[in-house]
């Protein structure tokens, strides 16, 4: 798509935080047209790219202008489709195409499959069988050895009898102590006999796993340097010409070693594209197509930021010299307007109502936090601690304690789960349209997605547990106020527990992680911290706190 550029410039979106400019919705809107029109071709080609986007990919839209000022079009995928690895029609070219059948990435990875599969028939055909005739021979000798085992034990206590009743002459005597010599020398036979058998089998198969370990360290040697090489030859550009290479990317990072698939997500696909034609970046949007993934909260047709995880150091190079807006959302703002109050407090802690947009406890930019707050307020004497968190676009009531022994309670109290937590919300949709119980529970085991933080993800098998409860109170225009009430404390319980599918597959209204980001006309998380009861230990007192919601 070619368009004439608008004579106001601005600055590029920031691929982290952002809302899709309209001409990138619009294009994005095409590019769904024209995935129905593939849809309906019979080419294996075109059925596999359907059947790929179907089961859930990322596409990429850069609106980006030449030196004329004219507008184009870049579309890209996530990662690979089917046979055609990182070529479709119509899609940007890959970065870095190292899968070339006869390329130097190709023909060491056939290598190293070789080693596998020798690896394999190693252990299924050689390994294999060795460890079964062994256990057959070696359960039939132990069977020969514990019958004379069993019969010479017999034979010993009667002689022992016989010896004992003091009727045995010499020559029964000489004669026992022969048989005796005898067995234990027949019993050694049979071990000289039993090592004589089984210890060829034990060498053979010492000699095969030897060789596999050799061949499992050649594997694991030859894989590295595979991969070094691929990520000293990926090399992504900048809008100054200049290029870098992933492995000096990560090397600044934590992370030290480029995670599989760096670099072929969409908008590192997209800015290169850009940058070899000469063309400037304007904006740019990620969009998801398809069913979720791996427990993650996805839907159909939204637009998500680029993940963190591999695309923020590489973005961050590939930046260099486009100038980008400030992030849009709270969650990365340096301040906001509302202040906390307390409402609440004693000689142990105090009962805060945090605004919405304000950190619990300090993050790592300058941005205000309750903690902070707290501090200045009571001074470093009270030594005040924020007993527990919400996120920072949740409003509500937070606890904080005085001195470490209040502290340690509190924690007590909130590690027990005897802090009874109640939440409002509203929920995008009609709970009773959509068949959804006035009242249940959701029990969706929870951990983080590491490539993309600071979500979090459905993890039915590495989870931590996470349990809520809920309560839908009634619908309201386009949303569903419910109460919830968590009996864990995960890292977005709530958030996920409502917008994944297999829990409520409502998002909490303004969650611009698991909801629809941006045009709900909400302007903030609707989620509220609205009641906290428990029983302090320290004054055998019950307390109960709540504060109305703000919307």
């Amino acid at each position: 798509m070619v368009c004439r550029s608008p004579d106001i410039m601005l600055n590029m979106n920031n691929p982290f935080d952002y809302l899709p400019s309209v001409e990138c919705d619009e294009a994005f809107r095409q590019l769904l047209d024209r995935v129905d029109a593939i849809r309906m071709s019979d080419l294996p080609e075109d059925i596999i790219f359907c059947r790929e986007l179907d089961a859930g990919k990322m596409l990429g839209v850069l609106i980006a202008e030449d030196d004329a000022g004219v507008r184009h079009t870049l579309y890209a995928f996530s990662g690979q489709i089917g046979e055609g690895g990182f070529y479709f029609p119509g899609f940007v070219e890959p970065i870095f195409d190292y899968l070339e059948p006869d390329g130097y990435f190709k023909t060491h990875e056939k290598e190293i499959s070789e080693i596998s599969r020798l690896i394999e028939r190693l252990e299924t055909e050689s390994l294999g069988p060795l460890r079964d005739r062994y256990s057959v021979v070696a359960e039939s000798l132990e069977s020969e050895m514990t019958y004379l085992r069993t019969r010479y034990r017999h034979s010993k206590l009667e002689r022992k009898e016989r010896r004992e009743s003091g009727e045995c002459d010499e020559t029964e005597l000489a004669a026992m102590i022969r048989q005796s010599q005898f067995e234990k020398a027949e019993l050694h036979r049979l071990k000289k006999r039993h090592q004589a058998i089984l210890g060829p089998l034990v060498r053979e198969i010492d000699d095969i796993r030897s060789n596999i370990r050799l061949l499992k360290e050649r594997r694991r040697n030859e894989s590295e340097a595979l991969q070094k090489w691929l990520f000293d030859n990926f090399r992504v550009l900048n809008a100054e010409g200049v290029y870098i290479s992933l492995s000096e990317i990560f090397a600044e990072t934590q992370m030290r070693i480029p995670p599989s698939g760096a670099g072929e997500c969409c908008a590192p696909k997209l800015l290169q594209a850009a940058y070899l034609r000469r063309w400037r970046p304007v904006s740019i949007a990620e969009y998801w197509y398809g069913r979720a993934k791996g427990g993650s909260v996805r839907r159909h047709g939204e637009h998500y930021p680029a993940c963190r995880g591999k695309c923020l150091p590489i973005l961050a190079k590939m930046l260099e010299g486009i100038d980008v807006e400030p992030p849009l959302n709270s969650e990365y703002k340096s301040g906001h307007d509302a202040l906390p109050q307390i409402i609440y407090e004693n000689e142990w802690f105090c009962v805060v109502s945090k605004p919405s947009g304000m950190l619990s406890v300090p993050g790592r930019g300058v941005a205000l936090s309750v903690q902070a707050w707290l501090e200045d307020y009571y001074g470093a004497e009270r030594d005040v601690r924020v007993a527990h968190r919400l996120d920072q676009d949740t409003s509500g009531l937070l606890i904080a304690t005085f001195g470490i022994t209040a502290y340690k309670v509190m924690q007590g109290l909130f590690s027990t789960r005897r802090i009874i937590k109640r939440y409002v919300a509203l929920l995008e949709g009609n709970y009773i349209s959509s068949g959804i119980a006035a009242r249940g529970e959701v029990r969706l085991p929870l951990s983080a997605d590491w490539m993309d933080r600071p979500r979090q993800r459905v993890d039915m098998e590495g989870g931590k547990e996470a349990h809520t409860e809920y309560e839908f109170v009634g619908v309201e225009g386009p949303y569903s106020r419910i109460r919830l009430f968590p009996h864990t404390g995960r890292t977005h319980q709530l958030r996920v527990h409502a917008a994944s599918e297999r829990g409520l597959d409502m998002p909490i209204a303004g969650d611009h992680l698991y909801g629809r980001r941006g045009g709900d006309g909400v302007g903030r998380l609707m989620l509220h911290a609205e009641s906290l009861t428990f029983d302090w230990p320290i004054d055998h007192r019950h307390y109960a706190f709540e504060i109305p919601s703000p919307f």
